[in-house]
């Protein structure tokens, strides 16, 4: 069920940035009298699901989900229509229309995503607001794993700064060490400050890592609810409860409770609890799974998160910068695959994406992803690769400049080029996944 919620989610979250994007480059031909002759979401190579016609364009569902199609009269594109282009050009084609409209057009699906994104960032904020915890709020300190031992912070550390700024929201921290190429981390530990040093190598390790847990939040482990018939239930805890330790040893935190809690499995311990301002010993048998079948207590209602809350005209501008903000993270961690040793093996495709929808549904989660996901689409989109738009605009780009357009016979090389390069690519990306499975 899980795996059907998270496949739903992506199917949902890549059919609405097509139908948008294709939508992109549909407006901007139409409104150049440019005809589009099809308008599909996914692709349907040798038949489609379903598809109509209305006036000069054929709207179809394809049956392969890996994007999707509009195909304008007179342009070389994926269809790589030979016969179409042999003819005289005609008034309503793409080619007879002057560079700077044929650029606009290009440009017109990447343009909608961006402002997508935009619009759900500002839907988003003029609904729910923005909840985060700040770092100066971390009063148990950090929680890190072997990863974050390595890089030389310990549990209980208190971060100050990174490469000496400070970071507001403790959430953003591991994607600052990362996009930012972070050279320092600065901490208090045992009310001493100090300054850790992050090497290069050790960035390209937190890439292939693919887990921003290597720094958490450390909080005490409060028994908020429990699993019927567990373990800790039949042993007497009750809800309220806090963690102390195992039989002699202290564990006040739930990341050392839960690293150490497996030892224990199929054996009896003295659960140390705090019940009030009383301290309980009760006899725990751990089955064979090493849990006690305890929630803890959200870290919502532990620690001082902060809200901010936005009316729609305050929603507008914030929902564009945190656009402009994903925008430029996106391409840092582009060019990251360039700078780092080995981060291509962090480069994931459908399964990756898919993984990172919440395996139950939850909107705030799926329109923030979706709202991601169009970043990212535009930002590979306008890469100068044949193929994609970005390929097309800088072609453009060079008939504007020299004032002398490719010839068509260019332009079709150019596109199976194109074509080769982005399905070696997917199936790069997709064989990382599948290699990872097996790890």
């Amino acid at each position: 069920m899980e795996i059907f919620i998270k496949v739903l989610q992506l199917l949902l979250s890549l059919s609405i940035l097509v139908i948008f994007h294709e939508l992109g480059h549909f407006i901007a031909a139409r409104c150049f009298k440019t005809r589009v002759e099809k308008f599909y979401l996914f692709f349907n190579p040798w038949f489609s699901l379903c598809k109509f016609k209305y006036k000069d364009t054929e709207y179809g569902l394809g049956w392969l989900p890996l994007g999707g199609y509009v195909k304008i009269s007179g342009m070389i594109d994926e269809s790589l229509d030979k016969e179409q282009m042999k003819q005289p050009p005609q008034p309503w084609e793409f080619r007879s229309k002057p560079a700077w409209q044929r650029l606009i057009i290009m440009l017109g699906g990447v343009t909608v995503n961006v402002l997508l994104a935009v619009a759900i960032y500002v839907v988003m904020l003029a609904a729910w607001g923005e909840k985060y915890l700040p770092t100066s709020e971390t009063r148990y300190g950090i929680a890190v794993d072997s990863l974050g031992y390595d890089m030389g912070l310990r549990n209980g550390d208190f971060i100050l700064s990174v490469n000496h700024h400070e970071v507001e929201d403790f959430a953003a921290i591991p994607k600052t060490i990362i996009l930012e190429e972070a050279t320092s981390i600065q901490v208090i530990r045992d009310n001493q400050p100090l300054d850790i040093p992050i090497t290069k190598n050790m960035i390209g390790r937190i890439i292939r890592h693919k887990s921003p847990e290597f720094i958490t939040i450390r909080f005490p482990f409060v028994a908020h609810e429990f699993v019927p018939g567990s373990a800790a239930q039949k042993a007497g805890m009750m809800k309220g409860d806090q963690i102390l330790g195992i039989n002699d040893t202290l564990l006040p935190y739930f990341n050392e409770f839960r690293a150490n809690i497996t030892r224990y499995k199929n054996r009896p311990i003295d659960l140390m609890v705090l019940r009030g301002s009383d301290t309980l010993v009760l006899a725990v048998q751990v089955p064979s799974e090493g849990l006690i079948g305890v929630y803890p207590k959200p870290v919502t209602e532990l620690l001082a998160f902060r809200e901010r809350h936005y009316n729609i005209l305050e929603a507008i501008p914030a929902g564009a910068v945190k656009a402009y903000e994903g925008i430029g993270n996106y391409v840092k961690s582009i060019k990251l695959l360039f700078s780092q040793e080995k981060a291509y093996e962090s480069v994931g495709g459908f399964i990756s994406i898919g993984n990172i929808f919440p395996s139950t549904w939850d909107w705030t989660a799926f329109w923030s992803l979706t709202a991601f996901l169009s970043i990212m689409l535009a930002v590979l989109n306008i890469l100068p690769i044949p193929a994609l738009d970005g390929g097309h605009v800088m072609f453009l780009f060079y008939e504007i400049i020299f004032r002398r357009k490719p010839s068509d016979k260019f332009m079709e090389y150019a596109q199976i080029a194109g074509m080769v390069i982005l399905f070696g690519l997917l199936i790069f990306a997709n064989a990382n996944d599948i290699i990872k499975l097996f790890r």
